[in-house]
């Protein structure tokens, strides 16, 4: 079930929304929890009902991992184990459903074995759970943390909004909102800005990124069959379509949360403003990039260590965020790739070195659509074929005229298409984020206004909404 269906707006929505307030006022506050935990874990059956007992599992076993981290003084021994504990069971699990087969093909590969792969299916919203769960359990052992009810634990792990591709939350900064004064009381702003979030969120999603997905992914589909200009045209697309998509449910997942008076944490800051990649990534995906470098990067480099520390903390940082976001080698490359981005954003930087505005813009943008195929691409010889096509300027020289007049009949067979790119394109770089919109808000009948008129349109493009893209990992 997606966010941006009619089954979940006119459904599941409106019954949690209502059953939610209705016990939390008649029959009690823990109540109410056990009512969001019961919807949440209906939510995520409806996606994937077979792997509802491991997420009920993982729930109670790191439940009791982090209650005995919460006892246990800080960094005694016992809380040393049962971190690793906790550690292994978690990665365990991601590692076997997400890695196997990858490391098996590999295997066959370079040893020329035969070991046959597993039936394997990856659970939904694994990596995402996983992750939440782990930053806890180190919050927890460092003392940041403490973990005291069951109800709280499993609510702040299965809350719907966030259980399948986040935001990734702070157990502390989550947790406490539920021992808020006006927690269990209906606000009117939050239920507003909730509304607005989610009104944006659906049109990023319904209006601009599905259309684009269709486009760009028609393209792939075709491996190394493109032009020159089908070739540029799928990978902006698909650039557009990964911001709209992911931020788009990254606003709805923040509204429908506010309609229960929980702030969760944003996840986008208008990256393709940035001006170099070390911005990119302070802007794109939020708390993934603040869960590597809280667990990885700050575990490699510390203030005052060498330029030379920097950049193996910034390589390996990158490529474990290549690897967890899939199990392939052009993963990897795009881990390295952006890793390699990244070193040379941050020598520019200790070194004073700037380049003019719209130029660090431009090229940070130019290199982000080069790396996106990288991502994008289902293997690295796809990939390859994308980036011979995006780079063969043989047919200007061969033939100026039928290249221009090969690029005028794409724009005219794919007018739609490219025009909504315009749009993206204005969007993504003279729009505020919704960061931005959130920290100004004040209700007024314009965003109401406005919120109808975007809502009511995605409502009647919503019949053939697919899942979202960072649904696969």
């Amino acid at each position: 079930m997606v966010f941006c269906s009619h089954r979940f707006i006119f459904a599941f929505f409106p019954i949690v929304f209502a059953g939610y307030w209705i016990i939390a006022r008649f029959v009690g506050h823990r109540a109410s929890k056990v009512w969001m935990i019961a919807a949440s874990l209906c939510f995520y059956a409806k996606g994937n009902v077979a792997f509802l007992p491991l997420l009920v599992f993982t729930t109670c076993f790191n439940y009791c991992i982090a209650r005995g981290l919460t006892l246990k003084p800080k960094g005694s021994p016992a809380a040393k184990f049962l971190l690793g504990l906790g550690i292994v069971e978690n990665l365990g699990f991601l590692f076997y459903f997400k890695y196997t087969n990858f490391f098996i093909d590999n295997i066959n590969r370079f040893l020329g074995t035969a070991i046959q792969q597993q039936n394997i299916s990856l659970p939904l919203g694994i990596s995402f759970y996983t992750f939440l769960i782990l930053s806890c359990l180190v919050d927890t052992y460092k003392g940041k943390s403490e973990t005291h009810s069951f109800i709280d634990f499993a609510m702040f792990v299965t809350f719907f909004p966030h259980l399948i591709v986040g935001p990734i939350s702070h157990h502390y900064d989550m947790v406490p909102q539920f021992y808020a004064e006006d927690f269990y009381e209906i606000n009117d702003r939050n239920i507003m800005q909730g509304i607005l979030l989610f009104s944006i969120g659906c049109a990023k999603k319904v209006l601009i990124a599905e259309p684009l997905i269709a486009h760009a992914q028609n393209f792939y589909n075709v491996m190394g069959t493109g032009t020159f200009f089908q070739a540029w045209g799928g990978v902006i697309a698909y650039t557009f379509a990964y911001y709209f998509d992911f931020s788009g449910y990254t606003d709805m997942a923040q509204g429908i949360a506010l309609f229960f008076n929980i702030k969760l944490p944003f996840n986008f800051d208008s990256p393709y403003k940035a001006r170099g990649f070390a911005d990119f990534w302070r802007r794109w995906n939020i708390t993934i990039s603040r869960f590597f470098q809280e667990h990885i990067f700050s575990n490699i480099f510390h203030f005052g260590d060498s330029l030379g520390r920097l950049m193996v903390a910034t390589m390996a940082t990158f490529l474990v965020s290549g690897l967890w976001h899939g199990a392939g080698w052009h993963f990897i490359f795009w881990g390295a790739a952006n890793g390699i981005l990244v070193c040379i954003s941050n020598i520019m930087t200790l070194k004073r070195k700037k380049l003019q505005p719209t130029l660090a813009w431009a090229l940070t943008f130019l290199m982000i659509l080069f790396t996106r195929v990288l991502f994008d691409s289902n293997s690295m010889t796809q990939a390859l074929a994308v980036y011979g096509n995006m780079l063969d300027l043989r047919p200007l020289f061969a033939d100026a005229n039928a290249f221009w007049a090969e690029g005028l009949s794409y724009l005219k067979s794919n007018l739609s298409i490219i025009c909504l790119m315009g749009v993206a394109a204005l969007i993504s770089f003279f729009a505020p984020s919704t960061r931005q919109i959130c920290a100004s808000f004040e209700p007024k009948w314009y965003y109401a206004l406005c919120c109808g008129i975007i809502f009511a349109a995605s409502l009647f493009f919503m019949g053939k909404v697919s899942s979202f893209l960072y649904f696969q990992f």
